[in-house]
């Protein structure tokens, strides 16, 4: 196996991880909505991410690195043409880590109620628009002969890319509640392995359409193979959580997500962005990476860094694997003390 070929699945790898772990606390962010029905089960959804959302977003900086390192073509041609969908997931997540910092700062429930809002809808938005991205990436978009990107915004609006985004919405929502279902306790773990359940059936129907729909169009017998572990595993998550085991439930819909991806880049291989104009014109990885020697210095750097950063977010997972629920949230300091007119409690909780 030649270098571009390591760090085309090497990559398709950095992808999985940051949807894997990206996509549940995307789900938990959707459920601030769904799932909270006051403050309090907001602090509590909010609070069983607190600890990871940002090393999740960390496979999400190295796939962006590494794609540059290793295939800069690619790179150059998916950053101009997605331009401005990729500068909206970026600002989303900019917003997104501001939320979560400031919301609790200040006291006026206006200020709390906007930041809630900014942390749901920037949650929604890039779990929509990065299965809108990698639709297109695989249906194939408008490449000259030049390498370049040569449609518009309107063109990546098409009814498969589109099914993608409602892909990955559900899909991370389902994700994101079953990890919350596996995260807390009373109430709120009820209602959110009823809601999964829900969440789990549309997930279902939404991407056995968009998975049959790219085996059709794109694949092969390994992808084939992909597509059906995909499907299984989702099946047996909508099962595992009806019966109560959040932790099997959360294991297989990661595997879902494991599966569809890696479905995708199996379609993809060995272009990284097919034209949809010539398919001679389109970037593969041979024509869109980078030298020989680049790519050495590279697999050395990653085979010393990455299970040092593996170790240390897994530490991580472990140091906060407990769960939690309202009885676990301090009372708002900003809210009357019911013991006096007037009176606030004094405790500083976030």
């Amino acid at each position: 196996m030649e270098l571009h070929d390591v760090w085309f699945v090497l990559i398709a790898v950095l992808w999985i991880g940051y949807f894997f772990l990206e996509g549940f606390d995307f789900g938990v962010g959707v459920l601030t909505k769904l799932l909270a029905r006051d403050r309090t089960e907001k602090r509590v959804l909010i609070n069983t991410i607190g600890p990871v959302w940002d090393g999740n977003e960390v496979w999400l900086l190295t796939a962006g690195g590494a794609t540059f390192a290793a295939f800069p073509e690619w790179y150059a041609t998916l950053f101009s043409g997605f331009y401005l969908p990729l500068l909206i997931i970026l600002l989303c997540l900019i917003v997104r880590g501001v939320a979560f910092e400031y919301r609790a700062k200040r006291p006026e429930e206006r200020w709390q109620t906007n930041w809630e809002h900014a942390i749901f809808w920037t949650s929604l938005l890039p779990a929509f628009l990065w299965g809108v991205a990698f639709g297109n990436i695989v249906r194939g978009v408008k490449i000259d002969a030049q390498k370049e990107y040569v449609g518009n915004v309107l063109d990546l609006l098409n009814p498969y890319s589109l099914l993608g985004g409602l892909v990955t919405l559900a899909l991370f929502t389902f994700h994101g509640t079953v990890f919350t279902a596996l995260k807390t306790v009373g109430d709120i773990r009820i209602r959110a392995r009823r809601l999964a359940l829900a969440l789990g059936l549309v997930t279902a129907v939404l991407a056995l359409g968009f998975l049959v729909w790219t085996q059709a169009d794109k694949g092969d017998g390994k992808s084939l193979a992909a597509m059906i572990v995909a499907v299984v595993a989702l099946a047996a998550a909508v099962v595992a959580i009806k019966l109560g085991r959040e932790g099997w439930s959360f294991a297989l819909s990661g595997v879902t997500i494991v599966a569809a991806v890696a479905m995708l880049f199996l379609t993809l291989f060995p272009n990284v962005m097919p034209s949809s104009l010539n398919e001679d014109w389109s970037l593969t990885v041979t024509n869109a990476s980078s030298t020989p020697y680049t790519l050495k210095i590279m697999t050395w750097c990653a085979g010393v860094a990455t299970p040092i950063v593996l170790l240390y977010q897994s530490w991580t997972y472990w140091v906060f694997r407990k769960r939690i629920g309202t009885q676990h949230i301090a009372p708002d300091p900003h809210a009357p003390d019911p013991r006096a007119d007037g009176a606030h409690a004094t405790d500083a909780a976030q």
